[in-house]
């Protein structure tokens, strides 16, 4: 069993309920970041759904040089904290390295570890070592039962406060597949298991160096995750996302997000 006391934005979380992790991929300006906070927050909490506000202070893995990647790491921090402060809610965000732990910590609430750094022990330790809640999310290459070690490395370094993420796994070169029996055997770590829907969604290093999507399974894939017991969700959101500055082929359209929850909450309450 989960204990919940090691997770302070899942006090008081239903039995009929999971939670939410969603936001833009990046903090691409200082204001966009407020309005589709503004969004969420309205809904989840309508919802009765508990939420944790998603952006990337910096994008570090992009396929081309000239690919946006920040407005600059304080600058875009400030912004997450200024969601924290004016609507009450906790953030999470990306970090690269052991150096970013620390600097990142000071401003949100969960740390997040990428896909392909999930078997980097000096961050994982440094993650940790914040006391913040570190969401380590599965390797594309990586089964769900072999992600017991990146738990363990947190938790041995003094930090019970560890989630799980799956993103699909690799499928040939340019495709990822979800396999849902990875939710089950990563909730066998004992630890919150979410399922990122929008990334498992992505079909990477196409020829243009644009990563490409499947946007329209996002209800597939996210009706799935909920049946078969995922704890929470992860989505990222925009209001265009054909003018996102990261990931936009994959996200989901903030005014299609409220339809969805309702039908998420549905099948959440069915079980």
């Amino acid at each position: 069993m989960v204990n919940l006391s090691n997770y302070p934005f899942l006090k008081g979380i239903k039995p009929n309920r999971f939670f939410l992790l969603a936001g833009p991929c990046v903090i691409e300006d200082e204001e966009s970041p407020l309005r589709i906070a503004e969004t969420l927050v309205k809904i989840t909490r309508s919802l009765d759904i508990p939420f944790v506000f998603k952006g990337s202070y910096r994008k570090a893995n992009r396929s081309r040089l000239d690919s946006f990647q920040g407005i600059g790491d304080e600058k875009a921090l400030k912004v997450l904290a200024r969601v924290k402060k004016e609507f009450g809610v906790p953030t999470v965000t990306d970090i690269h390295s052991c150096e970013e732990a620390a600097m990142a910590a000071e401003y949100v609430d969960v740390l997040q570890i990428p896909a392909f750094l999930c078997r980097q022990t000096d961050l994982l330790i440094a993650a940790a070592k914040t006391g913040k809640t570190v969401n380590i999310k599965k390797g594309q290459f990586l089964s769900g039962a072999s992600m017991r070690f990146a738990v363990e490395k947190v938790q041995q370094s003094g930090n019970q406060s560890v989630m799980l993420t799956d993103r699909g796994n690799f499928f040939g070169y340019q495709d990822l597949v979800v396999d849902y029996r990875n939710i089950y055997e990563m909730q066998q770590c004992e630890v919150p298991v979410i399922m990122d829907v929008t990334h498992s969604l992505q079909q990477p290093n196409q020829t243009a160096g644009v990563t490409g999507g499947r946007p329209e399974l996002i209800e597939l894939i996210s009706k799935a995750a909920v049946a078969v017991g995922a704890d929470g969700l992860f989505m990222e959101t925009h209001p265009d996302p054909a003018h996102a500055k990261s990931d936009g082929a994959n996200m989901l359209r903030l005014d299609l997000v409220e339809s969805l929850l309702k039908k998420l909450v549905k099948i959440k309450e069915a079980l």
